[in-house]
């Protein structure tokens, strides 16, 4: 690891300002992923930026919906009670990412910025234009078995990392970034970027903003909601497939529905079309079956993840069958 110096802060101003000077600089809270990418030099900061005494540690709840402090940690959120009966399925999502020792350090702001587990985006022999523009990308025409189907480009078939985020899709969370100015939201359908021809960009955040929170509405379906998870091994390994889902049923009768895609995809995968179909349709094997085929529509698989089509559609019949 190159050295890099030291700086904590105690208000978001002065977190803002302290980045937006140094142009070299990064926030640090958690740093379960930062500090691996700084000791295998895919990612420099001559300055870190310690914002663990910025006051975004608390979970608000209201009739409306739930605010979430970006500073919380993993743990604290898959435990709290409100998340537990009112967002199952986020409670859910996080007690199946990474080890418990990670979820006690990591927080939310820095789990849904965490960079792709690509390895040849981490492994700086390797092209990578997520890493360096224009390089060019070796997973296409490399070993590729965990790479995405859905929402790739020529420049970059890489799957999004985040177990938490694909949750917070199907739920219709608003990520709350502050920057010099004021605080503004954006949904996180927006917030998160295709790769196209510029996959080193991953999201709408500006240099010298700060994610501060993530609020969640209320709505119908959310405390009638799952996560499924399907990998390789039972614990601390990314998905291989995931499903969030969230439904509203009356009578046999699927309402509305609220779906979202994690392993297969770029970007946490929220799947319209399918939600759509499955509007105000009887609950029965006909239509699980013909919501499984229009899921995978439009897959691209690789030339080693042919499989995850087929695994994405037993995983959907699966999650909605529970």
């Amino acid at each position: 690891m190159r050295p890099f110096s030291y700086a904590k802060v105690k208000t978001k101003e002065q977190a803002i300002i302290t980045l937006t000077e140094d142009k070299t600089a990064a926030f640090i809270a958690g740093g379960t992923d930062l500090l691996g990418l700084m000791k295998d030099r895919i990612q420099t900061a001559e300055t870190l930026i310690d914002i663990n005494s910025l006051p975004l540690n608390k979970i608000e709840t209201s009739a409306t919906g739930v605010r979430i402090g970006a500073l919380c940690r993993l743990t604290e959120v898959a435990l709290h009670p409100d998340i537990q009966k009112h967002y199952p399925v986020i409670s859910q999502a996080i007690n199946q990412s990474a080890s418990p020792q990670l979820r006690n350090m990591a927080t939310v702001g820095g789990n849904l910025l965490q960079k792709v587990r690509c390895p040849y985006f981490r492994n700086a022999a390797f092209p990578c234009n997520k890493r360096t523009p224009g390089e060019g990308c070796a997973a296409i025409n490399g070993y590729n078995r965990m790479h995405a189907i859905l929402g790739t480009s020529e420049h970059c078939i890489a799957v999004h990392p985040s177990d938490l985020a694909v949750a917070l899709t199907a739920l219709d969370a608003i990520i709350c970034i502050q920057g010099l100015e004021k605080e503004r939201q954006i949904s996180i359908h927006e917030f998160y970027l295709l790769p196209g021809d510029t996959p080193h960009k991953e999201t709408l955040l500006k240099p010298g903003e700060l994610i501060v929170a993530v609020e969640i509405p209320n709505n119908n379906c959310s405390r009638n909601s799952n996560y499924l998870k399907v990998r390789d091994r039972a614990a601390y390994e990314f998905a291989l497939v995931s499903v969030a889902l969230a439904l509203e049923i009356e009578n046999r009768t699927i309402i509305t529905a609220k779906i979202a895609f994690g392993g297969v995809a770029t970007k946490p995968w929220r799947a319209w079309e399918l939600e759509e179909f499955l509007q105000n349709k009887p609950l029965n094997q006909n239509t699980l079956n013909f919501a499984t085929e229009l899921a995978i529509k439009q897959a691209k698989p690789q030339q080693h993840n042919q499989f995850k089509i087929e695994l994405l559609k037993r995983a959907i019949l699966r999650a909605l069958s529970e």
